[in-house]
């Protein structure tokens, strides 16, 4: 059980300090609306990977490749979304009138949204977790379980993490704020034309 939840911890902090679509949502979100705000956005993967979890291991595996390839093009029409909403609020940007209109319900569902047509949820679970949980749950349940549970926890932790980091950099002044949100829309724009080109020519 202790190298299910070693390996559950392990994999989970590598999941979410890596850059991807979800963690730049989740930053761009707490620069422009605080901390407090995005804060609920960390329990996105908990709320949206359990629907992942089920098409990964019962029907993806049996499903044509074209839906993976409209499943990418429409993320990717989503974060050139996401990515001219941020850049908007970076054009706009006035730290004399910070305009924080976005509730956190709102932010919970869109980052649940994001995570749920990024494509790293369904590799990870397809390729690592997936397999993983399957052999420990052969052996014995609460190895499975165990895994699940240390994956998801020290996920959340993580997220969270990262989203004070950067509310922290927020109050750190307009310039910097202003700076790391354009940083923020252009690397959301980079995920998205990715993710539609890749969805395009890659099948």
């Amino acid at each position: 059980m202790i190298a299910y939840i070693i390996f559950g911890v392990t994999y989970a902090f590598a999941a979410a300090v890596q850059p991807g679509p979800f963690q730049t949502f989740i930053i761009s979100q707490t620069l422009k609306n605080g901390w407090k705000k995005t804060l609920s956005a960390a329990f996105a993967p908990v709320l949206s990977d359990g629907p992942i979890i089920v098409l990964v291991l019962f029907i993806l595996t049996h499903v044509s490749v074209w839906f993976l390839q409209v499943l990418q093009i429409c993320g990717g029409l989503l974060l050139l979304y996401l990515a001219y909403k941020s850049y908007e609020a970076f054009r706009k940007y006035d730290a004399g009138n910070i305009k924080e209109d976005d509730k956190s319900d709102r932010t919970l569902l869109k980052a649940i949204l994001v995570n749920a047509i990024n494509p790293a949820p369904y590799i990870g679970w397809s390729l690592i977790m997936g397999p993983t949980f399957l052999k420990g749950y052969n052996e014995a349940p609460v190895n499975g379980i165990s895994l699940i549970v240390s994956f998801y926890v020290i996920l959340v932790l993580s997220q969270m993490g990262i989203i004070l980091l950067f509310g922290l950099a927020r109050n750190l002044g307009p310039k910097v704020t202003h700076i790391t949100l354009g940083i923020a829309s252009a690397a959301l724009a980079g995920f998205g034309i990715y993710q539609l080109l890749h969805g395009i020519f890659s099948y």
